[in-house]
């Protein structure tokens, strides 16, 4: 189950008419680890000073950012599903990168959600093959949900 939560700070028409998009862009990638039934996590849409704030908290790093994934890997006691953890977008870095990159603000924001969900499955860019399989992997996700980013070559991971 994916819990979408929405912060009132970025509660704009663009951003809600988003949600579909943001579910199927997350249940295509759990579904590519096959863990799309037995799997939950947390997909927050919130404000480039949480995002900060977060960074800051977590990472060390003084800046805001466009993506933050918690991992937690728990069982809950109820229902037996993994809860996989959390990611965190903010809707300004997004904003700005999809007019820098071309595209539009929902595709940026599906393409943010498959990158946070594929780091909760514990795929990372921390070297040039590892960044060319997540990458290539994310390109496939956003073409089968329907998004219209063409081109990975930039760096999210520096934004």
């Amino acid at each position: 189950m994916i819990h979408l939560r929405i912060d009132r700070s970025v509660a704009s028409e663009e951003v809600k008419a988003s949600k579909e998009l943001l579910r199927r862009a997350a249940q295509a990638t759990l579904a590519l680890a096959g863990s799309a039934a037995t799997s939950e996590l947390t997909l927050l849409i919130t404000d480039d000073e949480r995002l900060h704030q977060l960074n800051r908290q977590f990472r060390s790093v003084d800046a805001p950012t466009d993506v933050l994934s918690f991992p937690t890997n728990e069982a809950d006691p109820e229902t037996g599903k993994s809860y996989l953890g959390d990611v965190v977008i903010s809707y300004g870095r997004a904003a700005v990168q999809a007019s820098a990159h071309g595209h539009s603000v929902q595709d940026e924001l599906a393409l943010l959600t498959v990158h946070g969900i594929l780091h909760l499955l514990g795929y990372d860019h921390a070297n040039e093959d590892k960044k060319n399989q997540m990458w290539k992997i994310q390109q496939k996700l956003l073409e089968g949900v329907g998004c219209k980013i063409s081109n990975l070559e930039y760096d999210y991971s520096t934004s």
